[in-house]
C-alpha cells in the first residue's frame, strides 16, 4: 500500500524561526505514523496549492503565533489578540475546501482546529480568562485534564477504555466559543468546559484538537493514537464527492 500524502501548510508567514521549527514537528509525527508530509508554502499560488491538495490524501492544519482575524466571526479583534496571518488564512482556506470537497481526512491542531472551526461558521474565544493553565507552553508534556465524550470517535480513537479523562499540554490564549457548521463537542476542560476537542459526524476523519500532540510523540499514547488513526485513515481514502440527496 502507497504510504498516505498529508498536505501541511507552513505555520507562520511572518515568523520564520517558528515555522521552521514547528513543521518539522508535525512532519517527524506524520512519518513516525506511516504518512509523508508535503509542505505547502504560505507564498504559493492558489494554483499551486491546488495542485499540491490534489496530491495528497489528507490536510493538517498546524498550530500558529498568529490568531484568526475576528472579523470572519463578526467581531473586532481586542487588544489581547495577535495579528492575524493573511497568508496562513487564504491557504488554510483552500485546504479545507479541498478536504471537504472530497470527505479528505482532516486533522486540526490548536490554530488549525480553530481556523476549521471559524470556517464552518463557528466563533471563537478572543482571549481567556480562566483559572486553568491553558497557557503552558511548549516545555510542558502535561497542563491540565481534558474530558472526553464517551461515545466520540476522539474516546475510540485514544483507547482511554474506562478513563474519563487524560492530561494533555496546553499552549493557547484563544479557544472555540460556538461550533461550526457539523461539528460536535468531543473533548472539553473539566474545570472551565473550555472545549479542547471536536469532530465531524459519520465515518469522515474530521477531528479538531486544542493541545499539541505533535509535541508529546514520544511521552503520549494518546499523541501516538491520534496521529495513527488519522495516517490510517488517509491511507484507505478514496475520493468522494458530497453530495446533497434529491428526492424524486
Amino acid at each position: 500500500m502507497k504510504a498516505a500524502r498529508i498536505a501541511i501548510p507552513e505555520p507562520s508567514a511572518a515568523d520564520a524561526e517558528y515555522s521552521g521549527r514547528s513543521w518539522l514537528q508535525y512532519s517527524r509525527a506524520i512519518e513516525w505514523a506511516g504518512g509523508v508530509p508535503v509542505r505547502v508554502p504560505l507564498m504559493a499560488s492558489p494554483a499551486e496549492v491546488a495542485r499540491l491538495a490534489a496530491s495528497c490524501e489528507a490536510v493538517l492544519l498546524p498550530g500558529s503565533p498568529a490568531d484568526l482575524n475576528p472579523q470572519k466571526y463578526g467581531e473586532e479583534a481586542i487588544p489581547e489578540c495577535a495579528p492575524p496571518d493573511a497568508a496562513r488564512e487564504a491557504v488554510d482556506e483552500l485546504l479545507l475546501q479541498d478536504a471537504s470537497n472530497l470527505s479528505k481526512p482532516l486533522l486540526g491542531i490548536c490554530y488549525g482546529f480553530q481556523s476549521l472551526n471559524v470556517w464552518r461558521g463557528g466563533t471563537l474565544i478572543q482571549h481567556l480568562a480562566t483559572s486553568v493553565n491553558h497557557r503552558a507552553g511548549r516545555s510542558v508534556v502535561e497542563a491540565h485534564l481534558v474530558e472526553v465524550a464517551p461515545k466520540s470517535r476522539l474516546r475510540r480513537i485514544l483507547g482511554l477504555g474506562s478513563r474519563p479523562t487524560f492530561a494533555v499540554n496546553s499552549s493557547h490564549h484563544q479557544a472555540v466559543a460556538i461550533l461550526g457548521d457539523g461539528l460536535v463537542r468531543a473533548a472539553w476542560s473539566p474545570e472551565d468546559s473550555v472545549i479542547e476537542s471536536a469532530e465531524g459526524h459519520g465515518d469522515h476523519f474530521l477531528v479538531g484538537v486544542q493541545w499539541h500532540p505533535e509535541r508529546v510523540l514520544e511521552e503520549s499514547k494518546a499523541a501516538q493514537c491520534l496521529f495513527q488513526a488519522f495516517v490510517d485513515a488517509a491511507s484507505v481514502w478514496e475520493p468522494r464527492m458530497i453530495r446533497e440527496s434529491v428526492a424524486d
